[in-house]
């Protein structure tokens, strides 16, 4: 999936040629951090205008709804400035941001559940992330763009599937490609529970997917 995706992402770590500049803006997060720390609210702005996208991106997956994606990620950003007191000097802030967004976003599919006058799909259908009606996607042209449009589709509906803690790691593997040990210390998990989770992800993903293999 990695190959074959393009990133939502405004700042993308992985491949070789990407690693030094990875390396700078983990030294400049954590610089950013340590300024927030002393309050400097310039320093939350340019931590928040990097990260506020790729939080909803992860939280829009997860929760599979755009305008609850679009709030959770405010709201985790303002979790970032109020408990930035609890950052740990010398932890990595993305894990620890994306920690914040992903508790957001399972507390809000339990809130969900927990509203029996509201049917899920129902709800999961409206404002649903990256799709459009059947009148737009038939509007997008033939051949292969039809043919990606419908894979994309498949894709999205094979990761909604997923049990959350499945679809939490290989959203965060896939999309944001984040290490295993970044991963553990996002969902709160041990390094060999994230390994396993992505790889029966995979493999669910693998047989749901077995047409466009």
């Amino acid at each position: 999936m990695r190959a074959e995706r393009e990133s939502e992402r405004g700042v993308r770590p992985g491949g070789t040629r990407e690693d030094e500049a990875w390396v700078g803006v983990r030294a400049e997060d954590r610089a950013l951090m340590a300024r927030m720390q002393g309050g400097d609210e310039a320093a939350f702005g340019v931590l928040m205008e990097r990260w506020e996208r790729p939080v909803k991106s992860v939280i829009g997956r997860i929760v599979l709804n755009a305008s609850d994606a679009e709030e959770l990620a405010q709201e985790t950003m303002v979790r970032v400035w109020q408990q930035r007191g609890a950052f740990r000097d010398g932890a990595e802030v993305r894990p620890w941001v994306f920690s914040i967004a992903v508790n957001l976003a399972r507390n809000r599919l339990r809130w969900w559940r927990r509203r029996p006058e509201v049917a899920l799909e129902a709800w999961k259908e409206d404002g649903e992330i990256g799709r459009g009606g059947a009148g737009e996607r038939g509007r997008r042209g033939d051949g292969g763009d039809l043919e990606r449009t419908e894979r994309a589709d498949a894709v999205r509906e094979a990761i909604a599937a997923l049990p959350l803690e499945l679809r939490e790691a290989i959203v965060l593997f896939e999309y944001e490609e984040m290490s295993q040990a970044e991963i553990a210390a996002t969902v709160g998990a041990s390094v060999k529970a994230v390994e396993a989770r992505v790889a029966r992800a995979r493999e669910k993903l693998r047989v749901a997917l077995a047409r466009w293999v």
